[in-house]
């Protein structure tokens, strides 16, 4: 291997996912000097896009939400540049449905539905009425479905928050906790002492700016997929400044800064020096990329738990089975099924599946079951047209496309040990001046939570 001459530069980024690629769109908007290392020889992560005998699938999150006002003030200046145009999911998206004895039931949107749904017991129906009268909870670490229990019953646990901490998290809400993993919640009962209570105090007690009213929790995707996005805030930070398939990619803090090494792709070992340096990557890759993080240090970041999903994106020319006029299903793990739930893409947005056709997202794996990633494509194929034989009405399994998906890094888990992993990275980011840890390891999974860290990771290093 040669040794170049080293380079400098202001600031270093690690990771071209979403995070990364906002902080770079950020930094280029300041023209601050930057360069971004990315392992992968492609841009935007797990976020990526494929147009596919006539179906439009992603290969990793298919929607995000419009929750906060990073997303509105970077979605309004990409489209007002032509780079990308959101697609906000059509009026099907509030129709959510959770299964119920192999039945698929509507998801009450409200206490009224609450009330009357077969979801829900006859006590637990009487909880809900009382809720808002319920004292608030003293333990800062209560797991998610202790909190719930504790609130709106077990049957409220079983058949609305474990299939939606199912489809969010791929997770167990005896593991959550909520203080971290749905701080929403979490705030409304502290601040207002009740969640229904709160929720209608909420809006009446806040002021909004004209951009927070603009925050509307709508859910998107983009026209011609997300990876319009990524692709936009890469262009637009601009492509000279990213270094792609980056191997053996190393930060040693040294005198003012940071030395970065890494390997190209002909095998040369390169040098950088920068003054700052942000990291967006996984908890799990900080041992290799930053080897002089003191061991137990490290221990409390590296901890955290990631669990392994498998995503099937399944298209059919016609559709011949149950009506698909929802955001899709969620399946509690109560019901003892195979998947976790479906998504019916083709009915949320627009040109992903034939006229007649469809395009859905089947999930499978997650802490529940962690057994399936050991099957092989053929044995994934095999429980996904069982479990659409049982619930989608589908006679025939027969799929015009399918493609089989898997992560085996797919969501961080926001447990116990939340606390302690955001105050040991506190603690790195003062023991060494002008290094950020960021990344989907502290601030929230979503892809908002992503853009709205990308923006304040950029807004702390200029």
């Amino acid at each position: 291997m040669t040794q170049t001459t080293p380079q400098t530069t202001d600031v270093v980024i690690i990771g071209a996912g979403l995070t990364g690629l906002t902080t770079a769109y950020y930094l280029q908007k300041n023209q601050k000097e930057f360069l971004v290392f990315e392992k992968q020889t492609r841009i935007g992560g797990v976020i990526h896009s494929t147009r596919e005998n006539g179906f439009l699938y992603e290969n990793g999150p298919n929607t995000g939400v419009v929750g906060n006002t990073a997303v509105v003030e970077l979605f309004e200046e990409l489209e007002q540049a032509g780079k990308c145009k959101p697609e906000l999911a059509g009026k099907n998206v509030n129709k959510r449905f959770i299964l119920k004895n192999a039945k698929w039931e509507c998801m009450p949107l409200g206490p009224k539905d609450a009330i009357t749904t077969p979801l829900f017991s006859l006590w637990d129906k009487f909880r809900i009425l009382g809720e808002p009268f319920r004292a608030k909870g003293k333990n800062p670490n209560e797991s998610l479905a202790s909190f719930v229990k504790r609130r709106m019953g077990q049957s409220f646990l079983d058949y609305a928050i474990d299939p939606f901490i199912g489809g969010v998290y791929a997770g167990d809400p005896n593991y959550l906790t909520t203080r971290f993993a749905v701080p929403k919640i979490y705030n409304l009962e502290q601040n207002y002492g009740s969640l229904i209570g709160g929720s209608m105090k909420k809006p009446m007690k806040e002021k909004k700016t004209e951009l927070e009213k603009r925050v509307n929790r709508k859910t998107f995707s983009m026209e011609g997929g997300l990876g319009n996005m990524t692709t936009a805030l890469y262009e637009s930070a601009g492509k000279d400044k990213f270094v792609l398939g980056a191997n053996n990619i190393q930060v040693q803090p040294t005198n003012g800064g940071f030395q970065v090494s890494y390997e190209n792709g002909a095998g040369e070992s390169l040098v950088i020096h920068a003054k700052k340096v942000i990291s967006t990557t996984g908890a799990f890759v900080l041992e290799e990329t930053m080897p002089f993080i003191e061991k137990d240090l490290l221990r409390k970041i590296d901890s955290l738990i990631y669990t392994k999903v498998i995503e099937v994106a399944l298209g059919f020319n016609r559709w011949e089975g149950i009506k698909l006029d929802g955001f899709g299903g969620l399946i509690p793990s109560k019901e003892k099924r195979d998947i976790l739930g479906v998504l019916y893409m083709s009915s949320l947005f627009e040109g992903r599946a034939p006229e007649l056709g469809a395009l859905l997202s089947v999930f499978l794996g997650g802490v529940r079951r962690q057994d399936l990633m050991l099957l092989n494509d053929e044995g994934v194929r095999q429980i996904v047209e069982k479990e659409f034989k049982a619930l989608m009405g589908v006679n025939r399994f027969n799929p015009d496309f399918i493609k089989i998906i898997r992560h085996n890094h797919a969501i961080p888990q926001y447990g116990p040990d939340s606390a302690e992993r955001f105050a040991a990275v506190e603690e790195l980011e003062k023991m060494y001046p002008g290094l950020q840890i960021g990344g989907n390891l502290r601030g929230g999974i979503g892809m908002a939570d992503r853009i709205k860290q990308g923006k304040e990771l950029a807004q702390t290093a200029l």
